[in-house]
């Protein structure tokens, strides 16, 4: 028994030095990894595509690939233009928005009482409003900075997911661990993808009817946003906001209309429909979920809250198929039961 303890002790203690090993890993590697692991993914969610074509149109292999990364360079290309087109109506609109900011100031200081605690309304609004046009300026420069590196790693992006397709086409259908692996994230990627798209074309098509700026960039948030679980949707219902307050033809209804149908739209798909298809897919515990998405938005940010639920589900997988790890796996799902010995089970 003394010897059973021993070497539980000595198990956790190896899996949290591994845990820290690991981190530390992905965290140093991140530059290199982050594209390459994303680009495993996106590959992974194009290969139906593929086959679709090498089935129903008779294409051979090659062909279909070229097709498609074809039809990825052209979608790359429009959210570049889409992303350039945004930056430079920010740009535009920059003295609008400094002058809709310092007037909102000014009502919100009116509402205060004359002086409150030595504090004259009239300087607050002077220091308040001044600064308003360097600091939107200084918000296009930060957003163009992060546009241009999104857009640059995208095309690392795409590199690479030309070469993991056009050096796959020998390798057959995939077996065992991977192949499990394979076959769920595929199918978790492609239904997830399509209820994220029909999220983010009617919450772009929404904003552009209520006559909001960007409204086709929410949209594509909207999208992206879709696939970091919980937390993806609240942001991109409130993403809106800034823009919407700071917008002088925007009447209050039109402020709520804004907001409150992408939200329930938002809700609508991501509480009723959304686990109707997906069903549990990954069967994954809302809170193993939840822990990932820290874990990874910490190593890797936004993207590694976007990988966070497939790369999830491909550890699941893989802890499942080994005597060792298989606790890890039910934990993953949330089996309490799984997790108690045969005496506790029996107790």
């Amino acid at each position: 028994m003394r010897g059973l303890v021993q070497s539980r002790v000595h198990t956790v203690c190896l899996v949290i030095l591994s845990t820290v090993a690991v981190g530390a890993a992905l965290y140093w590697l991140g530059p290199v990894l982050i594209p390459f692991v994303l680009a495993i993914f996106i590959a992974e969610g194009l290969t139906p595509l593929i086959d679709l074509q090498m089935k129903h149109l008779r294409l051979p292999r090659l062909v279909a690939v070229v097709s498609t990364l074809v039809l990825g360079l052209v979608l790359l290309v429009l959210l570049t233009g889409l992303a350039t087109a945004s930056v430079s109506q920010l740009s535009a609109n920059a003295d609008a928005y400094a002058a809709q900011l310092g007037r909102l100031v000014e009502r919100v200081v009116a509402w205060l009482p004359d002086q409150i605690a030595g504090i004259s309304p009239e300087e607050e609004i002077q220091r308040l409003s001044s600064p308003s046009i360097k600091t939107v300026g200084s918000l296009l420069v930060g957003t163009s900075t992060a546009l241009l590196g999104v857009l640059s790693k995208s095309l690392l992006v795409f590199i690479f997911v030309c070469f993991l397709l056009l050096g796959g086409g020998g390798r057959g259908d995939a077996t065992g661990v991977w192949g499990q692996a394979e076959a769920s994230i595929k199918r978790f990627l492609v239904t997830k993808a399509l209820i994220s798209a029909a999220t983010g074309l009617l919450v772009g098509l929404t904003l552009s009817l209520l006559g909001i700026d960007l409204a086709l960039v929410f949209g594509l948030f909207a999208f992206l946003l879709n696939f970091i679980p919980n937390v993806g949707s609240i942001v991109a219902t409130l993403l809106p906001l800034a823009v919407v307050v700071m917008s002088p033809e925007t009447s209050a209804s039109t402020a709520l209309l804004a907001i409150g149908i992408p939200g329930v739209i938002q809700i609508g798909i991501g509480n009723v429909f959304e686990p109707r298809i997906m069903g549990k897919s990954l069967d994954l515990h809302p809170v193993a979920i939840l822990i990932a998405l820290i874990f990874w938005g910490i190593l890797w940010g936004i993207v590694g809250m976007l990988l966070a639920t497939p790369i999830t589900a491909v550890m699941k997988i893989v802890f499942e198929r080994f005597e060792g790890t298989r606790m890890l796996s039910d934990l993953l799902a949330g089996d309490i039961e799984a997790l108690r010995s045969p005496e506790e089970a029996r107790a």
